[in-house]
């Protein structure tokens, strides 16, 4: 047997095959139902952080598509898709389900390639979590009246949807789907720098047959988001992205009577107790905010451990560190993939750098880094204080910040201190502390003795500054309806 060299074993490369894809060199907008051409000129190019080469070019939309796309979406919405049978609804998004399935490799890769996370991710988690969502809401379409009872529910009109680079597919899947059951129609703007696979779920949609319009996808930067969600004609806005944008959109949308959710950002508190499974909880520690690189809003980044049991808490998160592999996100053996762009990349740094500069003990492994492509190693401060801004601002990085804390009290005063409230995991032996923690922490969403679990049918959402409303679950089928 091969003994391991620098703490990593030498595992040939085993490279996820390219060949199954099919990627255009240029991309239009998705608006009725077809492919159009933008009525302006702009495109730029996405690229694959992992290489900075680039993959393929997208349509930077105008005022005039966001317009187009609107009034296709409502035309369908009035003609045909809120006056279908519920359970003809259904059958559509369940068909967009079962596509998703079919296609989930070259989906799967093209994630990989277009966000730098890794395949293992987009293959297990990110590609069947969008199906599963489908199917869920595909079930619940025919039975409305069984969920609000009473409550005479009904569809709302046109949804617009803009969504962020972390989870491009699973955060169209989840605005889609419920709106689509709900009855109402979608446009969707996914980010600019990860559009691939909102447009090849836009390939899924004519495949699946949906009348022309019920679904419509228009790409570029923030203006063409800001253009969809001030739209007229549009009913309700729903938003994932950061704090900073979510309050501009919510003074923007002060007055227009325009239903929204918006799910913002966080700095969750991951907090281990010393009567905790230790092993367990060193690897949701590494789950939460490694494995994704630490971009997602409810990433473990504040790390609380008791005194008794802090020494070994973090040689044993040291020791997990220094196996992560960091490198080619398309090699099924790699653990850590690219950062999405350059510009997020700048942001970590500097935060990385700060964090040296107030004191705090830096922590990377000893771990070579490719040439080309954005990237940045696990990161762990400790001796870090509630002052501290790495433990205060989301990063959006593979960056963990660490405090200790002597009681049940303490810890939930220090979890509890942030303008943020999106997320939380507490590991412990004990039920009953878990069921106290949980009361009093501030955050939407708590996880027990586990971490980034989500399922369908589980509302996810925050509170504070992490925004409002809740999408997954009835929760996500309220959000899309008009209830008396």
């Amino acid at each position: 047997m091969n003994q391991p060299t620098d703490n990593h074993w030498p595992l040939t490369e085993a490279l996820e095959s390219r060949e199954s894809i099919r990627l255009a060199k240029s991309y239009g907008l998705f608006v009725n139902g077809q492919f159009i051409r933008s009525s302006g000129s702009k495109k730029y190019w996405t690229i694959n952080p992992a290489n900075e080469k680039r993959l393929s070019r997208i349509t930077e939309s105008t005022p005039k598509d966001v317009d187009r796309a609107v009034r296709a979406a409502r035309n369908c919405y009035e003609k045909h898709w809120s006056r279908m049978k519920p359970s003809e609804r259904g059958k559509y998004i369940y068909r967009i389900a079962r596509l998703i399935q079919e296609q989930s490799r070259e989906l799967a890769i093209l994630e990989t390639l277009d966000g730098g996370k890794p395949i293992r991710e987009s293959r297990d988690i990110d590609i069947p979590l969008a199906a599963a969502h489908f199917f869920y809401y595909a079930g619940w379409a025919d039975k409305l009246k069984y969920a609000f009872p009473n409550r005479n529910p009904r569809p709302l009109g046109v949804a617009a949807q803009v969504i962020p680079w972390n989870f491009p597919l699973l955060m169209a899947a989840w605005k889609i789907a419920p709106a689509l059951a709900c009855g109402n129609t979608v446009v969707l703007k996914p980010a600019e720098t990860t559009s691939l696979t909102a447009l090849k779920l836009a390939e899924i949609i004519q495949q699946a047959d949906l009348p022309a319009g019920a679904v419509n996808i228009i790409t570029g930067h923030g203006p063409v988001g800001q253009s969809l969600i001030q739209h007229p004609d549009v009913d309700k806005i729903a938003f994932t992205g950061s704090t900073h944008v979510g309050k501009s959109i919510q003074t923007a949308l002060a007055t227009s009577g325009k239903r929204s959710t918006l799910e913002l950002g966080g700095k969750a508190a991951n907090i281990i107790f010393a009567d905790a499974p230790i092993d367990q909880a060193v690897e949701g520690v590494v789950n939460g905010i490694y494995f994704n690189q630490g971009h997602v809003c409810c990433a473990g980044s504040r790390l609380f451990v008791e005194e008794s049991v802090y020494d070994q808490v973090i040689e044993k998160i040291k020791d997990r560190i220094d196996t992560l592999r960091v490198g080619e996100p398309l090699d099924k053996n790699t653990d850590i993939g690219a950062i999405n762009s350059k510009k997020q990349l700048a942001i970590i740094d500097q935060y990385i750098e700060l964090g040296t500069a107030e004191g705090a003990h830096l922590y990377q492994p000893d771990c070579p880094l490719p040439d080309s492509g954005f990237w940045c190693l696990p990161t762990m401060f400790t001796d870090v204080s509630q002052s501290n801004r790495i433990s205060r601002e989301e990063i959006f990085g593979p960056v963990l910040a660490v405090q200790t804390f002597r009681t049940v009290a303490e810890v939930i005063k220090k979890a509890n201190n942030t303008r943020y409230g999106l997320s939380a995991g507490v590991w412990t032996n004990k039920g009953s502390k878990i069921f106290n923690m949980t009361s009093q922490l501030k955050a939407g969403v708590i996880w027990a003795n586990t971490y980034n679990q989500f399922d369908p049918a589980s509302p996810f959402g925050g509170y504070k500054e992490s925004g409002f409303g809740r999408e997954g679950g009835l929760h996500g089928l309220a959000a899309y309806l008009a209830l008396k």
